[in-house]
């Protein structure tokens, strides 16, 4: 959302708090009102996404109209009526991001909503720590020494209580790995764990719910939605599951970055039938495009290779450099991949086969472009 309509010096501060704020996914404004009767901009508050614990949480920040350079209020959300974060830890910081406010300073919002979130990890670990359920006390005192690891408390009249855990895993810079790197902020990839709060009449307790998560970013390497999560086991707790997990992890991880090199040579041997690309992927090398012809016909190639490459086989896609449809926009081909393919073939005659079945196919894509068959 475009923070245009803010006041100037509310605009300068909020342009900065999403910019640099550390944690991915990045914090975003969810909405923007005025404290005008008419809702007309400029705005001066709005709510904030925080991303907390693999979710989102929302808060409201509110700037007096009538001085707009004074330290804004933050209200917090309804199922956080507990949360006192002035009263929890004083800390010199507290009055660095309140008593020492400058809105020619652009970083003092975003320094007060990390100073937040801080006291806010440590709210919510108070409130797990809480819970009547040997299970997640135990649960609780053999990872809350792990970096980085985050639990909420969630409750509500129309469902039960559960206990969420968000867990860093491999303790590597995935960033460094990938060469030309295109990522600004560290990579990370996290289990969610969700476990129900018992009550000490209930029957044994269940596993946990258990999901791997990454970043949208990181898909560009590797994808979580293909990695089977190993069984748990009856009386496993978390501290047992994870070293099994990461090592595994690891391993696909390593595998997902010498794949680079491999989607690479294919590039590479693509160019010995189709010439240069032109353009291409430099760093995941996961897209290439060629310009091709046959006959007077010239067309573009584009090849899109997934991750799982050699296994999983490049779609193919033809665009006509001649044909346009009647929104002006080039015409193109259905995704093909019904082409002759062997994961085990090497890269040149991948190629060389790719090439013969684009002869006929060219052909096929010519005349469906001049019958308007194609958008």
């Amino acid at each position: 959302m475009t923070t245009s309509a803010f006041l100037a010096l509310i605009a300068f501060q909020v342009n900065y708090n999403l910019n640099f704020f550390v944690f991915t996914p990045s914090m975003n404004v969810e909405q923007m009102w005025s404290s005008d009767k008419y809702n007309a901009p400029p705005f001066d508050r709005f709510t904030l996404l925080i991303p907390y614990c693999l979710d989102y949480i929302k808060w409201d920040v509110i700037y007096n109209p009538d001085s707009p350079n004074a330290a804004p209020d933050v209200i917090f959300g309804p199922e956080d009526d507990d949360f006192h974060p002035f009263h929890m830890y004083p800390s010199a910081q507290l009055n660095h991001c309140l008593s020492d406010w400058s809105y020619k300073d652009p970083t003092r919002l975003l320094t007060l909503i990390q100073f937040l979130r801080d006291q806010y990890v440590l709210y919510q670990r108070k409130r797990v720590g809480e819970v009547d359920d040997d299970r997640l006390k135990f649960e609780v005192s053999t990872i809350i020494s792990r970096e980085g690891i985050e639990m909420h408390m969630s409750s509500g009249a129309e469902k039960l209580e559960e206990v969420k855990f968000a867990v860093p895993l491999l303790d590597i810079n995935i960033n460094k790995m990938v060469p030309c790197c295109p990522w600004r902020y560290p990579q990370k990839i996290h289990l969610q764990v969700v476990y129900p709060v018992g009550r000490k009449y209930m029957s044994p307790p269940s596993a946990p719910r258990l999901k791997l998560v990454s970043s949208s970013e990181l898909k560009a390497l590797y994808s979580t939605d293909d990695f089977k999560l190993p069984p748990w086991l009856d009386g496993m707790c978390l501290a047992e599951y994870l070293p099994n997990l990461e090592e595994y992890l690891g391993k696909q991880v390593l595998e997902a970055v010498s794949l680079i090199e491999v989607r690479r040579h294919f590039i590479e041997a693509l160019a010995c039938p189709f010439g240069r690309p032109v353009e291409a992927d430099p760093v995941f090398c996961r897209k290439a495009t060629f310009l091709s012809a046959s006959g007077v016909f010239t067309f573009l190639v584009h090849f899109k290779i997934p991750i799982q490459f050699p296994k999983q086989q490049p779609t193919i896609m033809l665009q006509s450099s001649q044909h346009f449809n009647s929104q002006m926009a080039p015409m193109k081909s259905r995704l093909i991949s019904d082409y002759p393919w062997s994961p085990r073939w090497e890269p040149l005659q991948m190629a060389e086969r790719i090439c013969e079945f684009l002869a006929d196919e060219a052909l096929n894509f010519k005349r469906q472009c001049s019958e308007g068959q194609v958008q």
